[in-house]
């Protein structure tokens, strides 16, 4: 068990090393930008079961920042969901992405359309009466949207993108927690979000 944590936590301390440096290196002609996000989790393992027939659901939010060009950029992107799994009165979950993101981005006048594609950390959270238990994944995502800026530093952004751990969970077995069912799947979920663009 000791060599399988320090393992992970050997693993993490490169994922975040790769995320930093990743988010540190710009191109000379990019500019920086900051987007914070809100939005909601659907498909897959989230409580929504499709993004446009959805009445449970999960807020998705925070933040999003690196450098983007006239047709190419990257991110690192931070978000969180509380009760993922939804809720009971002796049971709640969350789950935190820490992502590292390509973009493909080309500007067409105050409209940037992109895509974006990149590897990261998932990390599920389940709690119960006296209980708590934390999987620590790798982990990537895949999506695409629209950028519409209002001069050279403001912009609006929505986006849809799929979450996708490399590897199952293990959440077997865990007392008083009868709902969870989550050992031997992967995590899979979309997210569809809007926030603001700043750029500098």
């Amino acid at each position: 068990m000791s060599d399988r944590r320090t393992t992970r936590r050997g693993s993490l301390a490169v994922l975040f090393a790769a995320l930093f440096l990743f988010a540190g290196t710009r191109p000379a002609d990019a500019q920086g930008f900051i987007s914070p996000f809100y939005g909601y989790n659907f498909g897959g393992d989230a409580g929504c079961p499709e993004v446009l027939n959805c009445h449970d659901k999960r807020a998705d939010y925070g933040v999003s920042f690196g450098a983007l060009g006239p047709i190419v950029g990257f991110e690192a992107e931070l978000g969180y969901t509380d009760n993922f799994f939804g809720e009971t009165s002796n049971q709640s979950s969350n789950v935190l992405t820490l992502m590292g993101n390509f973009m493909l981005a080309p500007k067409i006048g105050p409209v940037q359309p992109y895509g974006v594609a990149g590897l990261g950390l998932i990390r599920t959270t389940v709690e119960g009466v006296g209980t708590s238990n934390d999987q620590n994944q790798f982990g990537w995502d895949l999506g695409g949207g629209l950028i519409v800026f209002f001069g050279r530093h403001f912009g609006l952004r929505g986006d849809i993108r799929y979450y996708h751990s490399f590897q199952v969970l293990d959440f077997f077995n865990l007392p008083n927690l009868p709902v969870f069912n989550l050992g031997g799947q992967k995590l899979d979920y979309g997210r569809a979000a809007a926030g603001v663009v700043f750029k500098f």
